[in-house]
């Protein structure tokens, strides 16, 4: 008999991961558009900051507590890092590539994080999995190819953003259980904001690359708060989604991001991904929802699995 939580809601659980899935998309473009007024550390810093802004009120309206442990706040200092390290070289990378190959690239997570599984954790992957991760990342190089005989290594740099995110991930999934996801969300806003500060103001007195300070015009200062608003709405979109309908339902839907890139770059940048680009998209889609599909089917064979006898005594 199938047991069915009042607080499900699938059908709004799938409303927001679609907002999410074009909101994500339209902050990447926006971060594009910026890419040659501001420099990518400053950037990473008012998409941290802007987050903070945005949830502090949310925090302190529903009473939400921020107090952590000292391991938790380790994990969450771990987390911050990885959080602005991956922003930030995708900020780079959308400065040399188009914005589908990008995204679609990035997409490579999924199949690094079921390796990582795998290899790090002892998670038991089966070889129909592990075959589909090869062919996820043939996918990736396919998407690859023409970017990097254009710009040559900016092109790794999405693959970089895939590892860091899978590490990401796996840090976040030491704290969801044991933190709010806002609380999350603003404490890592606020750790990341006090760590890239002073490197900012430092480094960028010596003109560092990377680092140099800029003081936008009005018409940037827009763009740049959308950027933030929307990094950090998306993310409070899919962390809603969550809780109104099963991973297994949200997961495949996040590929809709490749798509939703591709239209955003051919309507303000007028890049479309060529040929062998779209195919290796295809490819990639394909292997994320093959896994996804066996995950799901190995998880309904294991929950109507009998469990063990017990042996006689």
């Amino acid at each position: 008999m199938n047991h069915t939580s009042a607080a499900d809601r699938p059908v709004l659980g799938i409303l927001l991961m679609l907002g999410f899935c074009v909101m994500a998309p339209l902050g990447d473009a926006t971060a594009k558009l910026l890419g040659g007024q501001i420099d990518v550390a400053e950037l990473v810093a008012i998409r941290m900051g802007v987050q903070v802004i945005v949830l502090l009120p949310v925090v302190w309206f529903l009473s939400i507590s921020i107090q952590l442990d000292a391991r938790k706040f380790r994990l969450v200092a771990i987390r911050s890092v990885l959080h602005m390290v991956g922003i930030g070289m995708m900020f780079l990378s959308l400065r040399y590539l188009p914005l589908a190959d990008a995204v679609a690239i990035a997409f490579v997570m999924p199949f690094i994080m079921l390796l990582l599984g795998h290899f790090v954790l002892q998670e038991e992957v089966g070889h129909r999995r592990l075959i589909a991760c090869s062919v996820g990342f043939i996918g990736t190089l396919m998407v690859m190819q023409p970017s990097f005989a254009e710009v040559g290594w900016p092109a790794f740099l999405p693959l970089g953003v895939a590892l860091d995110f899978a590490l990401f991930m796996l840090v976040t999934r030491q704290l969801a259980k044991d933190i709010d996801a806002v609380s999350l969300q603003l404490v890592s806003g606020v750790i990341a904001c006090v760590l890239l500060l002073p490197f900012l103001v430092v480094l960028g007195q010596f003109d560092v690359p990377g680092f140099r300070l800029s003081m936008p015009d009005s018409g940037t200062w827009w763009l740049v708060l959308t950027m933030g608003l929307l990094g950090t709405c998306a993310h409070l979109l899919m962390t809603s989604a969550l809780k109104f309908a099963p991973s297994a339902t949200l997961a495949p839907m996040q590929y809709l991001e490749i798509p939703v890139a591709a239209l955003l770059g051919w309507l303000i940048f007028r890049d479309f991904p060529n040929g062998l680009a779209l195919a290796g998209i295809g490819v990639t889609i394909a292997a994320g929802l093959y896994i996804i599909a066996r995950e799901q089917s190995v998880s309904r064979s294991a929950r109507k699995s009998p469990p063990p006898e017990m042996p006689s005594v």
